[in-house]
């Protein structure tokens, strides 16, 4: 996936597409993560913010941002603190950190960039020059940091690993049934698997004629998803199962092929 380029619109005017992207903004100043967010997503990237150093140290591991917006002056560990312990972790050595900060001396900005890091903007700044500022980092680190054992789609991110689940940066409960079923969906993301395929999958046994089983545990899966935000798993009838990102509200939406299955799920006595 190649991400931190630009999109063209109507003539030549074009905007930086950060769709995809993962970026954790740190600021002490909630003003501040909340505007810089904003702007971020407005252009697709999937953001997350810290108010501290430590709280930014320790959301890296699980986030694995594609890139750092860090503010120097911060409460406990200052920004340069905070880039040099993502350099002494292998995990974090290689992503990359845009400076923003109040600090915009001309020795400030050698200090940061000497430190390691790899653009510096001076507060008070442009939110236009940031966004393409992140855009044009992302790009000459190459777009994308390797998630390892992280499965993404859309606002959804799952941990191989650690058998974590996130959406929208909120950690979702999964039992070890529900999380097979979700992997297999994440493995299969914009196809349609049949419910044989997901039982054969998930369950790797025979149901001894409890077919109803798959649409119990999608409907489970679905309830805790959907809490968290707009529905993920998407109903081919007939057919089976899918991951989609929702379509945009409009006059053709919810057509009758494909559906998000809110219905209650049939009852069963036991299960795995």
């Amino acid at each position: 996936m190649t991400i931190g380029g630009t999109s063209p619109t109507r003539g030549a005017t074009r905007r930086p597409d950060l769709a995809g992207a993962r970026i954790l903004v740190v600021d002490d100043e909630e003003s501040i993560t909340d505007l810089v967010a904003m702007a971020l997503g407005m252009h697709g990237a999937v953001v997350e913010v810290a108010h501290d150093g430590r709280h930014a140290l320790d959301a890296i591991p699980h986030m694995r941002p594609h890139a750092v917006v860090l503010d120097v002056m911060l409460p406990d560990l200052d920004g340069l603190e905070v880039l040099r312990r993502m350099q002494w972790d292998p995990r974090t050595a290689a992503v990359p950190v845009l400076f923003l900060t109040a600090k915009g001396g001309v020795d400030d900005k050698v200090r940061g960039l000497a430190a390691g890091g790899d653009d510096y903007l001076a507060k008070p700044f442009s939110v236009e020059e940031l966004v393409w500022r992140v855009a044009a980092v992302l790009r000459r680190a190459g777009g994308a940091v390797d998630d390892g054992p992280v499965f993404s789609f859309a606002d959804l991110r799952l941990d191989e690993d650690t058998y974590e689940v996130w959406r929208g940066g909120q950690t979702i409960d999964l039992t070890p049934t529900e999380f097979r079923l979700l992997h297999f969906l994440l493995l299969n993301a914009g196809q349609v698997v049949s419910k044989a395929q997901i039982r054969e999958a998930v369950w790797e046994y025979a149901f001894d004629g409890k077919l109803n089983m798959v649409e119990v545990y999608v409907s489970y899966l679905r309830k805790k998803l959907d809490a968290h935000g707009p529905p993920l798993i998407r109903t081919v009838r007939g057919v089976g199962y899918t991951l989609r990102v929702p379509p945009e509200p409009g006059p053709d939406a919810g057509g009758p092929a494909v559906g998000t299955g809110q219905q209650d799920a049939p009852a069963v006595q036991s299960g795995p």
